[in-house]
């Protein structure tokens, strides 16, 4: 049911409301209108004939017919003379107003007084006069139709100028809506005209704005999306990029493993063979070999040194607690001041080649920062494992974190963390411990096998 047809049909119904409160009080001051004339009527022609019938009834009941003949109709009332046996002997006429018509049975009933009958009782009979109220509930009936007709009448009339001017009223209200259906269909460059009436130009001035707002929203939301795809992409591409790197290291460690370390160790061999050979016959030969083999030494020295670093070919080998325990080792080695504390246990865990990796650099770059950055002197390596997930941490007690560390540039290899973490649908936190120090801690879900 639209707007107008309710407002319509509302009004319709206050007005049918009025006019039936109109025609009841209508009614009821008809009714006692009524019913004081016919009572009064009724009450001053008995009082009037009681006076005049006895002097004619003296003259005996031939003067009596005659002056009732004479008299006719007296008001509203119908004059019965009946004899001393109750024989009918003269009625009134019928009242000339508005013959052959009568008001309703029904009507009548509601608009006429209970009946009123006086008797004026003389020697030779009895004169009987009734109150008659249907001429005047005619009256009444012909007025309430009157009122009826003038009522209908009214009611079409208001209901059409009603049903015009809500037409007129609600006419921007389908504007709106024609405009709601096209911003439902997916058009957002809508725009509503200026509207007649306060409500209607406030709406449409905040459909206006909804709509603007909307389109600003949208193209938020789609560079948003762009955004977000380009750093999807980014990521796909930094990953790539690792899996490279990874590999191409893990192909220098290799090569320097087994090409260039074979050659050095040769070296080194052939230079003790010629210094021990040459010894007895040239001293400066002997010292040159010697210091050749010297060399090779440092040289394969340093090679195996750079080769964790590059990958962790223990790793490969071994196992991750292999590959940390190693990394512990050369730690102690390189940093005789600094304990080093480590404590591992996978339990039933079974960890795949990119999270093994992504734990043991973890556990690089914690120790790595917690001696170069935090000068620290006790540091504690954990990893532990369960069917769900793992978790590495790295504490120690060095300076601690600045302030204002996360601001600052740098940490690139935090930062290369985190993004192992995200990938692997891990969580890298950085965080004070007290006293003072540092907790690096990487936690990894495991998928089910």
């Amino acid at each position: 049911m639209t707007l107008r047809l309710k407002i319509n049909l509302i009004v319709g119904a206050l007005t049918v409301l009025f006019v039936a409160a109109v025609i009841a009080l209508q009614l009821r001051s008809m009714r006692d209108s009524v019913h004081e004339e016919v009572v009064a009527a009724n009450r001053v022609a008995a009082q009037l004939l009681d006076r005049t019938v006895w002097r004619y009834a003296a003259q005996g009941t031939p003067a009596m017919l005659a002056f009732l003949q004479g008299v006719g109709r007296v008001r509203s009332n119908d004059i019965e003379l009946l004899d001393a046996q109750g024989n009918e002997l003269y009625r009134s006429p019928p009242s000339p107003y508005k013959p052959g018509r009568d008001a309703p049975a029904w009507f009548d009933a509601l608009i006429s007084p209970p009946p009123s009958v006086q008797s004026i009782e003389f020697p030779d009979g009895k004169l009987v006069v009734r109150a008659n109220a249907s001429r005047a509930a005619l009256d009444a009936w012909d007025y309430t139709l009157w009122l009826a007709g003038g009522a209908l009448l009214l009611l079409l009339v208001v209901n059409t100028l009603v049903f015009w001017l809500v037409g007129r009223a609600v006419r921007p209200f389908g504007e709106i809506v024609a405009a709601l259906n096209q911003v439902q269909a997916g058009r957002f460059d809508v725009a509503l005209p200026p509207l007649a009436g306060t409500e209607a130009a406030a709406i449409g001035g905040a459909f206006n704005r909804m709509v603007h707002d909307l389109q600003g929203h949208i193209e938020t939301e789609k560079r948003a999306v762009r955004a977000e795809m380009q750093l999807s992409d980014s990521r796909e591409l930094t990953r790539w990029i690792e899996q490279h790197v990874e590999q191409e290291r893990l192909l220098i460690a290799r090569e320097l493993h087994d090409e260039l370390g074979q050659s050095v160790t040769a070296m080194r061999s052939m230079a003790l063979s010629i210094a021990q050979r040459v010894g007895p016959l040239d001293a400066q030969a002997e010292q040159a070999a010697r210091l050749i083999a010297d060399e090779s030494s440092r040289l394969y020295d340093a090679m195996h040194g750079i080769i964790p670093r590059l990958t962790p070919l223990v790793l490969d080998n071994f196992g991750l607690a292999e590959a940390l325990d190693d990394l512990v080792e050369r730690t102690r080695r390189s940093q005789p001041g600094v304990d080093i504390q480590m404590l591992v246990d996978l339990g039933a865990a079974r960890l795949p080649g990119d999270l093994a990796l992504a734990l043991y650099r973890a556990a690089q770059e914690g120790i790595t920062n917690a001696l170069r950055h935090g000068q620290a002197r006790h540091v504690q390596l954990s990893l532990q494992g369960s069917d769900t997930e793992v978790t590495l941490a790295v504490v120690d007690d060095g300076q601690g974190l600045a302030s204002d560390w996360s601001e600052r540039t740098g940490h690139y290899g935090l930062r290369w963390l985190a993004e192992r973490a995200q990938a692997l649908h891990g969580q890298l936190d950085v965080e004070p411990v007290s006293p003072h120090g540092v907790q690096l801690r990487l936690r990894v879900p495991l998928e089910s096998p």
